[in-house]
Formats: C-alpha cells, sequence, structure tokens
C-alpha cells in the first residue's frame, strides 16, 4: 500500500457510516447472537483458540455476519483475504487461491477466504473454489442472507458449519445505539445529543432486528437536528420517525395496545370481515409484532371459530404458519394475508370449542366405573379371560361401515357433545349424524 492508498484508507475510515465505524472489533464487543457466539459456544471456541474450518454465516441484513468475518480477521494468525461475490468473478477467486498457495509454502499460514454474499456465486464459480476448501488450501467463511442448502452448493455445504444468525433483539440494538451515542471515538460522542427513551425505544424496535439500519437512523438524526439554545442536540420521537421513516404507533407489545390489537384481529376473523382483519395485520406487522405469533392466532381461529365447517381453514393456517417460519419477513406477510382472508371468509362453526369443553367437564365431574369390556383390548395375555374384546362389532364388516354399539361409559351413554352447525361442510356432517344417531335409538 502506497501513500496515496494509505491517506484515502484513512479518510474512509474517518468519514464511514456510522454502523461500519462502530463495527465490533472483539467478540467481547459483539452484540447479540449469544446462540452461536456466547461463550463456550462451538464458533466462541474455535475464534478464541483460531481452529477455525470452514464455515458460513446465513441470516438476515444488519446481523452480524460481516462483523464476525473482521472479528476473524482481527484475531486470526492466518492470512486474511476478502471478495465479494458480487463483483468477484472466477479470475479473482483464482488469484486468490494462488496467493493462499504461496503463503502456506513460503510462511506456513492457512489463508482464511471470507465471501460475502456467497449466494452470488453461480455453480461454476462455487465449483472454483471447491477442491481447495476440500484440500484445506483455503478455509472458507462464508456470508448470505438467503438459505445456503438452496443457493450453495452441496459440496461446500457438506464441507462447512452452517451457522444461522438471528434478528437482534429490540435489547441488542438499544444496547449499541446506546454505545454509539457515548462513544467519543468512533461514534457520536463529541455532539452533545440527547434522546429521549421514547425516541430510543422506538429505533430500537422499528430497526426490525437490523443494527445497520438503526445507527444509519441515529446518525441521520444527529447530523440533521438543530441544537438548542443550550448546544445540545435533543432527537424526540418526531425526529426518529423522519429518519428511519417510519410513524410510531401506539403499539406496546407487552401493554394494552398489543391485547387490543390482536383481540380486535381475532375478532375481526370471527367476524367474517377480511378487511378489517387485513388492516389490524397490517397494524402488527408495521409495528414489528412477531410474525409466528400472528400465525399461531390465525391456527387457533382457524379451529376455534371455522372448525368442521371448513377443514382447509385449519390446513391453510398451519401451512401458513410453517411458511412464515420457514420464510420470514417481508414475504411471510403476504401469506398471513392469505391465511387471514381464507378464514375470514371461511363458514363459521364453533362447535369444536364447545363440544371438548362439555367432555372436558364430564370428565372433571362425573366418576366412571371403567371403560366398556368390549372396547377394551382383547390382543394382551388373559385379556378373553377377562371378558375385554368380547362381543364387540367391527364396524367395516357392516353395510355402510357402520353397526350401532355403545362406545361411552355406562354411566355417560347417550349423551352428545358434538352438535355440528348448519354452517358449510359441517352441514353434511350434522346430516350424517342425524341418520347415525337414528339407526341407533332404532335399533
Amino acid at each position: 500500500m502506497d501513500l496515496f492508498d494509505y491517506q484515502r484508507q484513512k479518510h474512509l475510515k474517518k468519514e464511514a457510516p456510522l454502523a461500519a465505524r462502530m463495527r465490533p472489533r472483539t467478540l467481547e464487543e459483539f452484540v447479540g447472537q449469544e446462540h452461536i457466539v456466547g461463550k463456550n459456544t462451538l464458533l466462541y471456541r474455535a475464534i478464541k483458540a483460531d481452529k477455525l474450518r470452514s464455515i458460513i454465516f446465513y441470516g438476515p441484513p444488519g446481523t452480524g455476519k460481516t462483523t464476525l468475518a473482521k472479528i476473524i480477521a482481527n484475531t486470526t494468525e492466518s492470512n486474511f483475504t476478502q471478495i465479494n461475490a458480487t463483483t468477484a468473478g472466477i479470475k479473482d477467486i483464482k488469484e486468490n487461491i494462488e496467493e493462499a498457495k504461496s503463503t502456506i509454502a513460503l510462511s506456513g499460514k492457512r489463508t482464511i477466504l471470507f465471501v460475502d454474499e456467497i449466494h452470488r456465486f453461480n455453480k461454476t464459480q462455487q465449483d472454483t473454489l471447491l477442491p481447495y476448501v476440500e484440500d484445506g488450501t483455503v478455509i472458507l467463511i462464508g456470508a448470505t442472507t438467503e438459505n445456503p442448502y438452496f443457493e450453495v452448493n452441496k459440496a461446500l455445504i457438506s464441507r462447512s458449519i452452517i451457522f444461522q444468525l438471528k434478528h437482534l433483539s429490540k435489547e441488542d440494538i438499544k444496547k449499541l445505539l446506546s454505545a454509539a451515542i457515548q462513544d467519543k471515538e468512533r461514534g457520536l460522542g463529541n455532539y452533545n445529543m440527547q434522546i429521549s427513551e421514547e425516541a430510543l425505544d422506538f429505533l430500537s424496535d422499528s430497526a426490525n432486528g437490523d443494527a445497520r439500519t438503526a445507527l444509519n437512523a441515529i446518525e441521520l438524526a444527529a447530523l440533521t437536528t438543530e441544537a438548542d439554545e443550550n448546544g445540545v442536540i435533543n432527537i424526540s420521537i418526531s425526529d426518529a420517525e423522519e429518519c428511519i421513516q417510519k410513524r410510531a404507533l401506539n403499539y406496546d407489545k407487552t401493554g394494552d395496545s398489543h391485547y387490543d390489537t390482536i383481540s380486535a384481529f381475532i375478532k375481526s376473523m370471527r367476524g367474517s370481515d377480511p378487511d378489517a382483519a387485513l388492516y389490524y395485520l397490517a397494524r402488527m406487522l408495521y409495528a414489528g409484532e412477531d410474525p409466528k405469533f400472528i400465525a399461531r392466532r390465525i391456527v387457533i381461529c382457524a379451529s376455534e371459530d371455522v372448525g368442521n365447517a371448513d377443514p382447509h381453514a385449519l390446513l391453510v393456517a398451519v401451512a401458513a404458519a410453517e411458511a412464515v417460519n420457514f420464510i420470514g419477513l417481508p414475504e411471510g406477510r403476504i401469506i398471513l394475508s392469505q391465511a387471514v382472508t381464507y378464514v375470514a371468509c371461511a363458514p363459521k362453526s364453533n362447535a369444536a370449542v364447545i363440544s371438548i369443553s362439555e367432555a372436558m367437564k364430564d370428565v372433571s365431574q362425573i366418576q366412571i366405573s371403567g371403560i366398556p369390556n368390549h372396547l377394551k383390548d382383547a390382543h394382551y395375555k388373559g385379556a378373553k379371560e377377562f371378558g375385554h374384546g368380547i362381543d364387540y362389532k367391527y364396524a367395516h364388516d357392516y353395510k355402510g361401515n357402520y353397526v350401532p354399539q355403545q362406545y361411552l361409559p355406562d354411566e355417560l351413554a347417550g349423551r352428545i357433545y358434538y352438535n355440528p352447525s348448519d354452517n358449510g361442510v359441517e352441514k353434511k356432517i350434522k346430516e350424517s349424524l342425524i341418520k347415525l344417531r337414528g339407526r341407533e335409538r332404532n335399533e
């Protein structure tokens, strides 16, 4: 590096965005992702001992993938080099491989090759890396926002450990913002800046787990907000809204607003109003509600309020919950919208709720002498001697695969728990049950 390159790097470092300047330099400074870098975890031990093998960091933007690679670069004794898959080609890969070969031949040092956005490499580019990862010429560190099991060659996957990073928590981001405000060397500590607790909470929550978004927003607030007569830059909730381009909603995830909104959401689906249900869905998503929490409520509503009036509603809701867990946001909002509108528009029945409630009530209040003998297991040794299974009628031996016989205990004989509604599929179920129960009474 010549003098001009040095001065350019020095200038860029000074003028870099706050998110880049505040990038943690050590594991001790790193915030969040305790499941993979907490003390005594595999990755923590490997970094500390400088005993890494090829790894792939997978997770949403702003969660620390590149930061972890930089920390490894700062702590390893190996040669560290990096390329970005959005701009690098096979030529760049081969140049890095040749350099790695020379390094290990001359000094015995390993080379760690960090490939950012590795999912951008096509199959040929990934295949070019493969033999050198396999023989240890390079230790690969890949970073991707896309599921590596779909976007990275199986051969590379099999030779790497996958570490999944998660969205940072609100408290993690709040900790990072507070550190940036106070840091006089790399942060905003020289700005004589004060931020309201409300604004800090809003930025921490609105960043949706992305530290870079939060840090960029607070830097913009510091640079664009005029100081008061005392020279203090006061960041209010309105300043925070402007800087992150998002309106603050009255939605505390642990307070009344949270429970009121989810209540209105469920009641709108139950009341067959898809438009209102969609509005409350959008309101929760905008406020940063956990999509998995929303999906669980849709599943419950599909069974509690739709039930057998449309059995497909539960299938749609469960499939949506699985898909949202798999895909995440922002695309997950489309899946939730599909499930919400289906459940809201489906015919309704709460027969499942009433029937299990009545059955549970009888279980708790009525003592039975036992299960009828003809229903008991007849296969174990000595069962016939006790009369178990005797006189049981196998339904498939009879016309229509049905034969009247007592299934409930004697104390509950004739009890009816399930009363289907006249809505949707349940109307047909009701008609069928009336016939079956009529045959039972007549015979």
